[in-house]
């Protein structure tokens, strides 16, 4: 009955005790470890002394030690409770399906308060490095011990994930069998951006090679050289339109426009403005500056567009110019100069698309944490495959006009930007900006300021399925190269 072999990570001598004599108590557990930096007496459980409890070194250690068929692994370090059950369902999961590994949703204790947390299933396209599997993995041993990789410090674990993905399936158990504390209480739109903090720089570094090399072994690595484009093949009215999708904006759309109206350069430009039926007073700001030839009002005849469909209708009018500029809502651009920037940039790399790099910033236009985002872990050798991996690409984003037009936009509020920019990477070299030209005005009415659980799910889960269809794109392009 011994089928498995437990490794838990250390939190506290009390927590940590009563876990290891709950698995102990379990017949189908063989032996129980604990993954600690220091030397710990834990009845019934043998201490392995790591410095890096998720690196490569720690998943081999792992893999040595496990004798049982299969091996559960309880890394993050936080308190943990297991449900009715829990090590039999995820062994009987394991035999009927012969996953790679398996996990499950679970509940978390935030505040002191509990909460059902559930997660989502895995797809091909699930290549984020933060990606959710809940406190508790539980891995076919012979997955642990086929694992055979780069030396990282900090991507060891996620690597091992990669390997296991390549040899089968990862099940999802959408039943609550364990509860967590969460010790992360921050707000989502807090949370977004830890990738680009500079101490996360050498761990975002691991993290893209490993991803790399899982890219380059199921066929899915792309280099240069991409395809250039000729800007002059075709004709347009102008050479730029921003293109702003708006739905009740009032507070904040006339410092959008201004920001356009502001902007020098050697070219004609124009500002397309997409408004999906506001009824907070957008609309009557708009007519003003329309009736005054300052932009082009543009109300769609459909009432099912979301953000990606508003740029469809944007980029497809009659007035739109060769280059086609995102401006949101609620940002603005830094600078008179934002335009002719990103135009120098087309022409200078030839590029399809350009993005640049922005500062946030409070409601009133003052800097806030993390400041500048800038994404200078784009690389013109490895940002493509890169792509695959973050979460989001950078704003602003222009696009050379009939690229955007070939593609199109899907019709979604989310994640439309970076599907669009994964199709077109694919294809085509994108240029980038280092130097803030755009102000990110972070404030209680963006769409992302605060995501329960559910909203982040549906997030998450449509943004892997971008990555999904990107990546199986991506192989049937290699394939017939």
């Amino acid at each position: 009955m011994n089928k498995i072999d437990c490794f838990l990570a250390y939190t506290g001598q009390k927590k940590t005790r009563e876990m290891s004599l709950l698995l102990n108590a379990n017949a189908l557990v063989n032996n129980v470890f604990v993954i600690s930096p220091d030397t710990v007496e834990i009845p019934g459980a043998e201490t392995l002394v790591v410095e890096q409890p998720l690196s490569t070194k720690t998943m081999q250690l792992i893999a040595k030690k496990s004798s049982a068929i299969y091996s559960l692994l309880a890394l993050r370090g936080t308190p943990l409770e297991l449900g009715q059950f829990a090590i039999s369902r995820l062994f009987q999961v394991a035999e009927n399906t012969r996953a790679a590994m398996v996990y499950a949703d679970y509940r978390e204790v935030k505040n002191g308060a509990e909460t059902a947390h559930p997660v989502i299933d895995y797809q091909k396209g699930s290549l984020r490095d933060d990606f959710n599997f809940g406190p508790v993995q539980f891995y076919r041993s012979d997955v642990l011990k086929s694992f055979s990789d780069d030396t990282f410090q900090f991507a060891g674990y996620y690597a091992l994930r990669l390997h296991a993905a390549r040899l089968g399936e990862l099940v999802r158990v959408p039943e609550f069998l364990f509860t967590m504390v969460e010790t992360d209480t921050r707000k989502s739109g807090e949370k977004q951006f830890d990738y680009v903090s500079s101490s996360a720089r050498e761990k975002q570094i691991e993290m893209e090679k490993a991803c790399t090399s899982h890219l380059k072994k199921i066929g899915a690595f792309l280099s240069p050289p991409f395809k250039e484009v000729n800007f002059s093949e075709f004709e347009f009215p102008v050479e730029v339109s921003v293109i702003i999708p708006v739905r009740n904006r009032v507070k904040t759309i006339k410092d959008a426009v201004e920001s356009v109206l502001m902007q020098k350069t050697d070219f004609w430009f124009n500002l397309i403005v997409v408004d999906n039926y506001s009824t907070d007073g957008t609309t009557g700001m708009l007519e003003k500056y329309a009736a005054e030839g300052m932009l082009v009002h543009l109300v769609p005849e459909r009432k099912d567009l979301g953000i990606g469909g508003c740029w469809n209708e944007g980029i497809f009018h009659e007035k739109c110019g060769r280059f086609a500029v995102q401006l949101d809502s609620d940002d603005l651009y830094s600078s008179e100069n934002t335009l002719q920037t990103i135009v120098d940039k087309f022409h200078e790399e030839k590029c399809a698309m350009v993005i640049g790099s922005y500062l946030m910033t409070n409601f009133a236009l003052e800097e806030i944490p993390p400041g500048l985002i800038d994404h200078k872990e784009w690389t013109p050798e490895n940002g493509s495959n890169n792509a695959l991996r973050i979460n989001g690409l950078g704003a602003p984003r222009a696009f050379f006009t009939p690229v955007l037009r070939e593609i199109k936009v899907p019709n979604v509020s989310y994640g439309e930007d970076y599907a669009v920019g994964l199709a077109i990477s694919r294809t085509y070299k994108i240029g980038r900006i280092y130097e803030p030209v755009y102000l990110c005005r972070r404030w209680e009415d963006n769409t992302d300021a605060s995501l329960d659980i559910a909203k982040q799910n549906i997030h998450n889960l449509y943004k892997d399925r971008i990555r999904t269809i990107e990546l199986l794109a991506r192989i049937k392009q290699k394939g017939k190269d």
